[in-house]
């Protein structure tokens, strides 16, 4: 009885992301999505990129774009590069969203790319020459408002 009241009681760790994560691998996607959901109650960030993942792709659960730009969403605002990047890319394919929004997609891989995510500025440099003056202009001010108190060091 006290072991598994302290087993219920004990913080979440490190290893249990990588033991969700290691359901999904395994394909035991319903009981990695329970486990990303507990650590997604607690703030992680990680787990809540990886339920929009599976949302996004339909693992263990029903394909669902709106709710995996949500996760994305939730990830994103806590400075996850992974999330803002596939956020980016929500929004430059308007999926889970009424209409494409190229001035978001590009404020999205940016961020991503200040983060660290590698693949962010190839989006980037994809997505830029489809966009007039005027929405980049507007995408570096959004930056500038969200780089701030994101990545404040950086």
């Amino acid at each position: 009885m006290v072991s598994v009241f302290l087993a219920l009681s004990s913080p979440l760790s490190a290893a249990d992301l990588e033991d969700a994560r290691d359901l999904m691998e395994a394909g035991e996607f319903r009981a990695a999505m329970s486990q990303f959901r507990v650590l997604a109650r607690s703030g992680n960030a990680d787990a809540e990129e990886l339920i929009g993942v599976m949302y996004a792709l339909g693992l263990g659960v029903e394909r669902d774009h709106g709710r995996a730009f949500e996760w994305y969403l939730r990830a994103s605002l806590k400075g996850h590069p992974g999330a803002q990047s596939g956020l980016g890319w929500y929004y430059e394919v308007g999926l889970g969203i009424p209409e494409p929004d190229p001035v978001r997609a590009y404020l999205w891989y940016a961020l991503s790319a200040i983060g660290g995510d590698v693949d962010a500025p190839d989006s980037l440099e994809e997505l830029t020459p489809r966009m007039t003056k005027e929405q980049i202009a507007r995408a570096r001010t959004l930056i500038d408002d969200y780089r701030v108190w994101m990545y404040p060091f950086r």
